[in-house]
């Protein structure tokens, strides 16, 4: 790794991990788990820290976000911090006007809908980045072996977000940009694709362990599009990476089309929401890609008994895998009881210790 020497893989704090011995794809003694939106909104701490600071301020604020990515670890005992931030910063380091709307989501003040808007944007200049170098580093000098986990946006996604202006339930403007403008379209994902690119690797360079690229609206694309507009793009965000030995996870929301296609992009591992099960999944990754999630968020509200027997079930199709992370299938919802979190982490380590015994 082209990282410092003080880097927590290359310094052995972080290598042997749960996590990162599952994202090199082989299974540790217990099957590593944390949650996608661990750090925030359905904490009482983060929500009593974050009182007068806006969402995005405090993801530039490098003490603030560091404490606000430790808080579920210390509560949950998580196998991973995942770095408190939000997959719009790189559009607002590199100077575009967006700001996030309570109920709402990102909402940008100028969407960009034309060739020539497409033009006026600028990357990201590298000193911008240094609040987000300070976070991790800060971060990683409290968790010790924890390994911590940095994130991006993947191209379509943060495309989604600026032609549209905010979330959309179909990214229809985008997607017809898509088709009606081709160069435009691809204009728009190379920058950003370098935009989170270099969030990526100044994460990983100040000291994150593992990567995940959220494309949170693929679930819009049909498979065609995917693989022809859209996941080479992806591909040149993690191209980023190159030269530095960390493992890779790539997410998306309604992917179940696309999984191999997003796994050949060069991910390690792939994250698989709710809606369709661990097994299926590794079966459409030919069972040689490892898996993480799919807890479905929807069942931390039912009885710990059915949730108890959904977890269990999650890790016995994840066993069709070479190794399985354990996760929700989208992030943890705002009105969720901390303490379920923590009683599913318990069980996790609980069950697969279990049945590595057994």
């Amino acid at each position: 790794m082209s990282s410092p020497a003080s880097h927590p893989l290359d310094d052995g704090r972080t290598t042997s991990s749960a996590l990162i011995t599952a994202l090199r794809g082989q299974r540790p003694e217990r099957t590593p788990v944390w949650f996608m939106r661990q750090a925030g909104r359905s904490l009482p701490e983060y929500r009593a820290l974050r009182v007068g600071t806006s969402m995005l301020d405090a993801c530039l604020n490098p003490e603030l976000a560091s404490e606000i990515t430790l808080q579920p670890v210390r509560r949950h005992r998580v196998d991973a911090a995942v770095f408190f931030s939000d997959i719009v910063i790189p559009l607002r380091l590199a100077g575009v006007p967006v700001e996030i709307v309570a109920g709402r989501g990102p909402v940008l003040e100028t969407p960009i809908r034309t060739a020539s808007d497409i033009l006026r944007l600028r990357p990201i200049d590298p000193a911008a980045l240094d609040p987000i170098r300070e976070g991790v580093a800060r971060t990683v000098a409290e968790l010790d072996g924890t390994p911590l986990i940095g994130f991006a946006g993947a191209p379509f996604t943060l495309a989604s977000y600026l032609v549209e202006g905010g979330p959309s339930k179909d990214q229809q403007r985008a997607r017809s940009l898509m088709v009606s403008d081709p160069h435009a379209w691809a204009q728009l994902l190379n920058w950003c694709a370098d935009v989170s690119g270099a969030f990526l690797r100044a994460q990983v360079e100040a000291g994150a362990s593992a990567v995940q690229l959220f494309d949170s609206w693929v679930g819009s694309l049909s498979r065609h599009d995917y693989q022809r507009r859209v996941a080479p793009h992806s591909r040149r965000t993690l191209s980023a990476l190159r030269g530095l030995d960390v493992p890779i996870i790539h997410f998306g929301v309604g992917s179940g089309e696309v999984l191999d296609l997003m796994a050949g992009i060069g991910a390690d591992a792939v994250g698989v929401d709710w809606r369709i099960p661990l097994d299926e999944a590794s079966r459409r990754l030919g069972g040689n890609v490892v898996v993480q999630g799919n807890i479905d968020p929807a069942w931390l509200g039912a009885p710990w008994d059915k949730l108890q027997a959904h977890v269990l079930d999650v890790l016995e199709r994840g066993k069709s895998a070479p190794a399985h992370v354990v996760n929700l299938g989208h992030g943890v919802p705002p009105d969720t009881d901390p303490e379920v979190l923590t009683r599913i982490v318990g069980l996790v380590h609980e069950a697969s210790v279990g049945a590595l015994v057994a």
